[in-house]
């Protein structure tokens, strides 16, 4: 079966950059072992992050650090067996997280974020799924005015540099849009210029029929068949394309190591659960609980918990116990019934340590194009990125410039 592209990896990425081609006029074969958003895409908060001009940095103040080292903290925890093998990369992304290196690295990461909701209601007008996306903005609550000031300062730094707009929410701003909520909280900071999604995996599902009702084709397939001359194995045969595209998110880096090139790629797990209301209680937006590293998010299948970064290795056994710290602090905030989940759903974010997407093309394979590392924003930046690698591969010109996401810069 010959294709013009075949691209590995049916999550947010590579499902919008096989649509992408599709439009152009490439035909394009979609391969993954499950089908589209039901890995990495299936669990995440549902928020598309307009006011995510900074992407998420490793903390440098000592107090911060310290909580981290004991392992307590409930925003992060870590596996002490995969510390040896993840430290030159925590070392590095401590190191690009100096405030002068962190603020130009914003200056090509906005580039991108800019561009994530208008490219997401775009797609999914086009296929049918508007009605996923809800444009109602999402709130950080605070639970200590020290929290509060902090947050309010880097809201005004991300206003005055990139327009990013928000607003303050009194106490009793705060209880008029979420009644529901714990009424001792501080106050609020909304951002309304991001959108959210009921149910990122139906989102993923619309975006890959589209692919398929423009004349892609989806294989179920393994990666790890993946070789020169892009060819892949699928249930349906041999797939061989002249240009591959990796969007193959955490599990990316096994066909780039597989081929020379040495991306340094770790891990950031994730768990959620979802949750009945109780006494018909209503969250109307996604919130995060800042002090405690926290988001509660109403879905289609209920109140969604999703915790912090847990460091482990990509493929280590479950460890939800940031799900079992957080969840009672979480039924303060909102009146959580019981749980609706048979058991947590585990995820992996793919992180690189500039904090940056790899996107663009593999030099030393002509065909070759790399898409992944997008770590807390993949479902975000989703879209943009399958634009942006459809415009490079078919020549024209590009919505953003694509140099400071090479693979080369490794």
């Amino acid at each position: 079966m010959k294709f013009d592209t075949v691209v590995l990896g049916a999550g947010i990425v590579g499902v919008s950059v096989a649509v992408h081609l599709q439009k152009r006029g490439r035909q394009v074969a979609l391969i993954d072992r499950k089908l589209p958003g039901n890995e990495t895409s299936f669990g995440n908060a549902g928020l598309i992050q307009r006011e995510g001009v900074y992407p998420y940095a490793f903390p440098r103040d000592l107090g911060t650090l310290l909580r981290y080292a004991r392992n307590q903290s409930p925003d992060v925890r870590y596996h002490a067996d995969a510390m040896l093998k993840t430290a030159p990369f925590l070392w590095q992304y401590w190191r690009n997280s100096h405030p002068a290196r962190h603020a130009q690295i914003a200056k090509s990461y906005s580039t991108l974020i800019e561009h994530c909701v208008s490219e997401h209601r775009a797609l999914a007008a086009a296929a049918g799924a508007s009605a996923l996306l809800r444009p109602i903005g999402w709130i950080k609550v605070f639970r200590s005015d020290a929290a509060q000031e902090a947050e309010m300062r880097l809201a005004q730094q991300w206003h005055r540099e990139y327009g990013v707009a928000f607003e303050t929410l009194d106490p009793a701003r705060l209880q008029q849009m979420e009644p529901d909520l714990d009424t001792h909280l501080r106050g609020g900071l909304r951002y309304p210029e991001s959108d959210s999604v009921s149910d990122p995996n139906a989102l993923v599902t619309a975006y890959a029929k589209y692919f398929a009702a423009l004349g892609g084709r989806f294989f179920f397939g393994d990666a790890d068949t993946f070789r020169e001359g892009w060819q892949v194995d699928t249930e349906a045969g041999t797939v061989k394309a002249d240009s591959a595209v990796v969007a193959l998110g955490p599990w990316s880096d096994r066909v780039s190591s597989r081929l020379g090139y040495r991306v340094p790629l770790a891990v950031k797990r994730g768990y959620h659960m979802h949750y009945a209301a109780r006494e018909n209680a209503r969250l109307n937006h996604p919130v995060l609980d800042v002090e405690n590293g926290y988001l509660l998010a109403p879905m289609a299948r209920g109140i969604r918990l999703t915790t912090g970064a847990e460091i482990a290795r990509r493929d280590a056994a479950k460890t939800p116990t940031q799900l079992a710290a957080v969840e009672p602090i979480a039924r303060t905030l909102f009146p959580l019934g019981e749980r609706l989940d048979r058991e947590p759903w585990m995820g992996g974010r793919p992180c690189t340590p500039d904090m940056m997407p790899v996107i663009g093309p593999a030099k030393r394979h002509a065909g070759l194009w790399f898409a992944f590392g997008h770590a807390h924003h993949g479902l975000t930046l989703g879209p943009i990125t399958g634009r942006l690698i459809a415009e490079m591969m078919t020549g024209e010109p590009t919505v953003v410039n694509p140099q400071p996401f090479s693979v080369e810069r490794f």
